[in-house]
């Protein structure tokens, strides 16, 4: 983190649309007797000159054990990256083929794959698909109540027909959950303590990890090395505390400087290189520094290699580029034990320092996550799947974000709760960006510091009108996500029907629950939308927070396996259940 940097604006993207659902025949195997598919196509997230595309395909014939699906678009639209499908495009005509691990789809089962698209002017929805050259029939081959089934899949709920067929809903679907469609693990939400000053007290800790009334929490607490050994001591009370008095916190250490002496420039800051010959004390330096921490009853869950290694200010900083961090995790990465390896915090997720660790097996073997910051990564086009990583099943994390520019450089907004530039910047920048990490398949997002005027709790600096450790509108906003989808829980595909358009969702299986978050960026409230589980649910609970209201709960009226809340205009929603 700069500690002076001056964040860049966040432009915001448009709101993700749901396009429509369309029926398509499978072509199955020889001397199958029935055929016949639903496909739901759905825009994730759109932005200027980019989208991303949730593809799931509903099988209503006989079981299938490999399958072929082509579109095409009749608006320039290119695909870019994909993931759980090999993506090809020829011309306007695309042509998904599973992969290794989805090919086979029973009857009624379903097959999901994602990719992120470019487009230009406009971003229509293909009107047909085909799978190994068969054209859609609306239903199946030989079987009237199967041609039924499909019928039903299509209609405007949008909702698979396996949700449809568990538990019927007595109205339309506005949001179906798909529990069968599994994306990534989630390993938590978070914040930084201070890299350079003081620790959270008690009282500031449990605020930002607790799980009580007008508590955030937070999973993940980041901390920094320093490359002075005599001052580790500093955070490890705060530490402790999270780990504690939290659910499940990890904590994660970031390295700013090796030791001045070791470094090509003989400073701890300006960047400089890390010397080869003191590539193993730089090893052992880490390992201390986790032995130490684990001597204090602080156990580090994630060590990083490097913090920035591409940005080289007038602070502690250090200079690598992606082969000599590939070099130094093969040879060195296993001698910091106990904890698992992190590369690299490269300023917007440039893959160029992540990539060669990916490719190489033995840096590969070595670590345990790849991390970025998310400065300038979403105009980068890299605010998406990682499919390099995912190769290797290495989870991927934000580890930094800071943006305050509602301010204008010093204006007290930030302790005015209902403050609207505050919060317009809160939900249309920061919980935007937080959704769409959990649409790239990003298993953490965390926060720079969680004590600060513009973050969780104030600072108390009078120029910016905060009283030290109370919670701030935007620590609310965050905790819609990081108090509700608990590390361990998996995320899980849902669709919407035209009512549902304007809110942008994700949803996530754990702890025998459903959690959904729901944005509405909209200028209109979305009333009565009816959400169906796919099976029975026992309770419900729903929680708000808006310009006016700070994780306030809602009604949520129970029926079978749906429940209908309203979610307010201009607002981030948890809705909570119990199955």
């Amino acid at each position: 983190m700069r500690k002076r940097r001056i964040p860049i604006p966040v432009v915001a993207s448009i709101a993700a649309a749901l396009l429509t659902s369309t029926a398509v025949a499978v072509a199955l195997p020889a001397g199958a007797a029935v055929s016949g598919c639903s496909v739901a196509y759905a825009v994730s997230s759109q932005w200027p000159g980019g989208f991303g595309a949730n593809v799931t395909v509903t099988n209503l014939g006989d079981p299938v054990t490999s399958w072929t699906l082509t579109w095409s678009y009749s608006a320039g639209q290119t695909v870019t990256q994909y993931w759980n499908a090999t993506l090809t495009q020829s011309g306007a005509v695309v042509t998904a083929k599973n992969v290794s691990y989805n090919g086979s789809i029973a009857t009624n089962g379903t097959a999901s794959f994602g990719f992120n698209g470019s487009w230009s002017g406009s971003n229509p929805a293909p009107t047909a698909f085909a799978l190994n050259g068969v054209a859609c029939t609306g239903g199946t081959g030989t079987s009237p109540s199967a041609s039924a089934s499909a019928s039903a899949s299509t209609s405007a709920s949008a909702s698979p027909s396996s949700s449809a067929t568990t538990s019927p809903s007595t109205g339309p679907i506005d949001i179906a959950v798909n529990s069968s469609t599994k994306y990534q693990t989630i390993d938590g939400f978070g914040a930084a303590v201070s890299i350079w000053g003081s620790a959270w007290s008690t009282a500031e800790t449990q605020t930002l990890v607790g799980l009580g009334a007008n508590q955030f929490g937070l999973s993940i607490v980041r901390t920094g090395i320093s490359p002075v050994s005599s001052e580790w001591a500093t955070q490890v009370s705060a530490l402790k505390t999270a780990k504690s008095y939290g659910s499940g916190v990890k904590i994660m250490a970031s390295p700013w400087t090796a030791p001045a002496a070791w470094k090509s420039n003989n400073s701890r800051t300006n960047g400089g290189k890390l010397l080869p010959e003191y590539y193993d004390d730089y090893a052992n330096h880490l390992n201390s520094y986790v032995q130490y921490m684990r001597g204090q009853g602080v156990p580090i869950d994630v060590t990083s290699v490097q913090n920035e290694p591409d940005w080289h200010p007038d602070y502690d900083s250090m200079d690598w580029s992606g082969t000599e961090l590939a070099t130094w995790a093969c040879a060195q990465g296993a001698k910091v034990q106990n904890t698992k390896l992190l590369v690299a915090e490269a300023v917007n997720l440039n893959y160029s320092y992540t990539d060669p660790t990916l490719n190489d097996a033995c840096a590969r073997n070595n670590i345990g996550y790849i991390g970025g910051h998310l400065y300038g990564t979403e105009s980068a086009g890299r605010l998406g799947p990682y499919p390099l990583a995912a190769q290797y099943n290495k989870p991927v994390w934000m580890t930094e974000w800071n943006l305050h520019a509602a301010d204008g450089s010093g204006s007290t907004i930030w302790g005015d709760p209902t403050n609207l530039a505050a919060w317009n910047e809160t939900l249309d920048d920061i919980m935007r960006t937080v959704h769409r990490s959990m649409e790239a398949n990003w298993s953490a997002y965390i926060w720079w510091y969680g004590k600060r005027f513009y973050s969780f709790i104030g600072d108390g600096e009078a120029a910016y009108g905060t009283t030290a450790g109370a919670p701030l509108k935007r620590g609310y906003a965050f905790s819609q996500y990081a108090k509700y989808v608990r590390p361990g829980y998996q995320r899980v595909a849902v669709t919407k029907s035209s009512k549902a358009s304007p809110l942008e969702v994700t949803a996530y299986a754990g702890g025998g629950k459903l959690t959904l978050v729901i944005l509405n960026r909209s200028t209109s409230a979305v009333n009565n939308a009816v959400i169906q589980a796919g099976q029975n649910i026992t309770s419900a609970a729903h929680y708000l927070t808006s310009q006016t209201q700070s994780a306030a709960s809602q009604p949520a009226a129970v029926n079978g396996s749906t429940v209908s809340v309203n979610v307010a205009a201009r607002s981030i929603s948890t809705v909570v259940l119990t199955l």
